[in-house]
């Protein structure tokens, strides 16, 4: 539940499709770094919050705003905004605003004890996913999202919120209950990351109040600390002067205000109220150097901060500024982006661009990954891209194609104006009480992006470069395994690659465009042969002559959203194992070499402006592609799909470069603890088939060019078998001649391969293993249970009910009552084919002292639900979170492309979610407990756990 932010984009506002486009707002508050000038002359004003928003504050000094919004209907969100955080602690609270905010959810004034997540959940409320919070250096928030339809419920969400106002109740035994959780959720955060972080942020963050402050505090305090000692940070700044109540919902806004007034107008502030001091990082105009090196790291990695103030975002001349900041960076990504698709790639990854920072502070950040023993060679080839952009900027054509793709996407954001969903509304405004990040609305942005953006010269955007890269508060920080610490740079030898490379002779940038078309000619459509339309699902059949299917499901939850896949039987499953690794990278691999007359960076450069994606893929039983694009560009997706599937492109150079990238990310794999774990569970339960074992330098060695370009084209060579399912805003007569264009005109051999069954499942029996590696105190667990599965919609939903029920449990003993977990979780999944299976699969870490304790409580757990069965709490609480996510996930095109794509495969009926509200109401005690006793047998029963080495070879 806590946050730190820091290098972070902060959310805002987000009215996009499925790209997950940004507004003007949100990518102002992710750069928040533009300067203050006006550029017209006229005053700057502060630009007025959105107009749709109401918005006032009580004479206790409490803010609220609300916001009428339908989306999803009959639902709102509740934020709980706190102007105050872990910066704000004295040296004996270290910890205490997170420990606070833990605090809120085990005992208010109505809601004792746990009685509050026990309520919401039995509202259909899911905790952790729906009600939660966080806290950071500056602020803590609670969020709460309630059905409306219910006035109970409403009314009961409006007392939490008033609740966590000022009406906690810091029960002593509740306090001592939470340490162990909080602890727990401490010890997850342990490793190699966090040591180093110890050691680099107090350079990074100048010495300042920040460094010592990290918000999930110290652990001598959360062990030892006094009650009074949280209860006087809570009345030092839980305090109505200093919080924000947002509501944006499917409600009656009037009615919504006269009620804040009545609840909260009662908040006291204290009578001595401590100043909130706004606290900052300090520009000291030094450089620094640190590097930090630890066991467990994984990777080299360079990085140099030039810090900088980062003025206010409140005007208009401001979000000018912060489009220009946009371009900056689109710009630059882009030419890292070239960089790494070179056939010698000189780095892992390369990365630079203005960024957010902490403390009043913006940052330009140039990072690296490197290859083993090649750092100065990463790193001198990011700050060449670098320095060239100083030295003579960006072109006009990389500004025109930067412009085309910031506008293209304002477009959409404002289509999706009436479409947006109420939690990006709620973002926005928790940034403009927060930060004072200005709010108008996405009309007003749009407005200001159109009237902005001709006037936006390329004098600008480079000038750029000579604010932000200079030679003081520069910061560079070097992080290395320990075993290449003898061969790291100092200080010295860094600022010596930094002037190397300023002293090279640099030529501008050439931006090569290919203007020949994407395809080399064009398809030859073929013709619909059938239509068939169900009118209850809304959905049309087609087939085309070349045999291709298609499923047409035209919907209004989006204005500017079409979602699409498609899939034919086979996949990796026909060929042997000596060509599983070309045949399992052959879709990645060849997709990076562009499609059509396009290479990669032609083929980007030609999408820019463009919102669409084309993917194809190849998995264990199919091969096929995932997509989607707004409606004006679903013909250039179209045309990119019959590219890839007719015109792949081969490039043995590029390829080179990808496998020795790959090789290079690998190298060090080893020694990262979570990757060790996560590579021996994926070999034990795959029964240590080499097609489940983990990634390999030996395996990239096994990856032969010819054989996966021959895989792939293998793959589509054939389209009669293909399954194409298309949902979102579209009319189904318009979308027709693009259909046969494209996929008509599909190559057909009408081979009609299938899939193979392979044999690979979990190994059936008891399996116990134990896998030591790592220094941290701490362990993470998982228990296996698997087997055959009679699959049907009514056994998928029983053995979710199952994993509900159980998980309701674990949190319940596991957490709350033992406090030997944080997040305790069970996960359950299923297939049809090649044979119906199941597996059921309990996770949580814990101290490596408790392992066999919380085991043996969870297994007792499981016991009580093959003999008793859930309560009949457990199971309402179930029902009413499934019926509630059900009412908004049929809202939504991924659902449903999911739902289509996943009935489709399995030939199931596509009306089947017809049956799935009668289907929950059969679920009980009963059929729970006969589940547990079918699903968590003891016959089937897999036990992994990851301890320290040190531990290895004690009792």
């Amino acid at each position: 539940m806590n946050k730190i932010k820091i290098r972070m984009a902060c959310a805002g506002l987000v009215l996009g499709s499925w790209l997950g486009l940004m507004t003007l707002n949100q990518q102002a508050l992710a750069q928040a770094n533009w300067k203050n000038k006006n550029t017209t002359g006229s005053p700057e004003r502060i630009l007025p919050l959105d107009p749709a928003v109401r918005t006032g504050k009580l004479p206790n000094g409490f803010t609220y705003y609300i916001r009428h919004n339908e989306e999803p209907k009959n639902r709102v969100v509740f934020y709980m905004a706190n102007k105050v955080g872990s910066v704000l602690e004295t040296d004996d609270q270290q910890g205490l605003a997170h420990f606070m905010e833990h605090m809120s959810f085990n005992g208010t004034k109505h809601f004792p004890k746990n009685e509050l997540v026990n309520y919401l959940q039995k509202s259909g409320v899911r905790f952790g996913a729906d009600l939660n919070a966080y806290t950071n250096f500056d602020e803590t928030v609670y969020q709460l999202p309630l059905p409306t339809d219910n006035l109970e419920i409403l009314k009961n969400g409006i007392q939490i919120m008033r609740d966590w106002a000022q009406e906690a109740t810091l029960d002593p035994v509740e306090i001592d209950k939470e340490r162990g959780v909080v602890l727990e959720e401490k010890r997850l955060g342990m490793g190699a990351q966090e040591r180093m972080q110890r050691q680099y942020w107090p350079v990074i963050l100048n010495g300042s109040r920040y460094a010592s402050r990290l918000p999930i505090g110290q652990e001598e305090i959360l062990t030892q600390f006094k009650p009074e000692v949280i209860r006087r940070y809570y009345h030092d700044w839980y305090r109505p002067d200093l919080q924000a109540l947002i509501v944006v919902g499917d409600i009656d806004v009037k009615q919504m205000e006269q009620t804040i007034k009545a609840k909260f107008a009662d908040l006291k502030n204290p009578l001595k109220e401590k100043v909130r001091t706004k606290y900052t990082i300090l520009l000291t105009g030094k450089n620094q150097f640190i590097a930090v090196t630890d066991k467990e790291m994984s990777a080299t990695v360079a990085e140099v901060l030039i810090k900088h103030t980062a003025p206010k975002l409140r005007t208009e001349n401001d979000y000018r500024q912060c489009i220009i900041h946009e371009l900056f960076n689109q710009m630059l990504s882009q030419r890292y982006a070239e960089l790494s698709q070179q056939a010698t790639p000189p780095f892992v990854q390369g990365s630079g661009g203005i960024e957010p920072f902490l403390g009043g502070l913006d940052a330009f950040g140039v990072s690296v990954v490197a290859k083993p023993g090649e750092l100065e060679k990463g790193f001198k080839a990011v700050w060449r891209e670098t320095q060239r952009t100083k030295l003579f900027g960006f072109t006009q054509t990389e500004l025109d194609r930067a412009k085309q793709a910031y506008l293209s996407q304002m477009e959409t954001s404002f289509k999706e104006k009436d479409k947006t969903q109420s939690e990006a509304f709620v973002k926005q405004y928790l940034q403009y009480f927060l930060n004072a990040v200005a709010a108008p609305g996405i009309s007003k942005e749009y407005q200001i992006a159109q009237q902005q953006m001709p006037g936006i010269s390329l004098f600008e955007v480079n000038a750029l470069t000579k604010t932000y890269i200079r030679e003081t508060n520069r910061d560079i920080l070097v992080l290395a395994p320990n075993k290449d610490k003898t061969a790291l740079p100092n200080e010295a030898t860094m600022n010596q690659w930094i002037k190397a490379v300023e002293q090279e002779k640099l030529e501008p940038y050439n931006d090569e465009v290919n203007k020949a078309g994407l395809l080399s000619a064009e398809p030859l459509p073929g013709k619909i042969v059938s239509e068939q339309k169900d009118a209850k699902l809304n959905i049309t059949t087609l087939i085309l002559s070349n045999g291709v299917k298609v499923f047409l499901k035209p919907t209004d939850f989006k204005n500017n959203e079409i979602l699409f896949s498609a899939f034919e039987p086979g996949g990796t499953s026909v060929y042997i194992d000596a060509d599983y690794q070309s045949a399992a990278n052959a879709a990645g691999i060849v997709a990076n070499f562009g499609a059509g007359n396009y290479d990669l960076n032609q083929l980007q450069k030609f999408l820019s402006g463009k919102q669409l994606q084309v993917q194809p893929l190849i998995s264990d039983r199919i091969q096929g592609f995932k997509g989607g694009a707004v409606p004006k560009d679903l013909e250039i997706a179209l045309q990119l799909l019959y590219a890839q599937f007719t015109s792949p492109r081969k490039d043995t150079a590029i390829f080179r470069g990808i496998i020795e990238q790959s090789k290079a990310s690998l190298t060090n794999r080893g020694l990262d603890p979570v990757m060790v774990f996560q590579d021996s569970v994926s070999a034990i339960l795959g029964n240590y088939n080499v097609r489940r074992t983990g990634p390999s330098i030996e395996k990239l060695d096994q990856i032969s060019l010819d054989r996966a370009y021959a895989i792939y084209k293998e793959r589509f060579a054939d389209a009669s078998g293909f399954t194409f399912t298309f949902v979102g805003s579209f009319d189904v007569n318009t979308i027709k001649p693009l259909l046969e264009k494209y996929l008509g005109a599909l190559p057909a051999t009408n081979s009609h391969e299938q899939a193979k069954d392979l044999g690979i499942h979990i190994p059936p029996g008891k399996i116990e293993k134990n896998i030591y590696k790592g220094s941290e105190n701490k362990a993470t667990v998982r228990l296996v249970f698997s087997g055959p599965f009679d699959y049907s919609l009514a056994n998928t939903i029983q053995l979710d009910a199952l994993k509900e029920t159980l998980e309701f449990r674990l949190l319940e003993r596991l957490r709350e009552d033992e406090g030997g977990v944080y997040s305790p979780s069970a996960q359950a999944s299923s297939v049809k084919y090649p044979h119906g299976r199941y597996s059921f699969v309990i996770a949580f870490g814990c101290a490596p002292k408790n392992v066999d304790k919380l085991i043996a409580s969870t297994l007792n757990e499981i016991r009580k639900l093959k003999t008793e069965g859930p309560p009949q709490g457990n199971i309402d609480k179930y029902k009413a979170e499934e019926r509630r996510q059900q009412e908004t996930q049929l809202k939504t095109n991924a659902y449903w492309l999911h739902y289509l794509d996943t009935q489709l495969q399995n030939g199931d009926a596509l009306d089947e979610q017809d049956q799935y509200a009668s289907l929950l109401d059969k679920i009980s005690p009963t059929s729970v407990k006969n589940a547990a006793n079918q699903y968590l047998s003891w016959d089937n029963y897999i036990r992994l756990v990851l301890l320290p080495e040190k531990t290895q070879g004690q009792p």
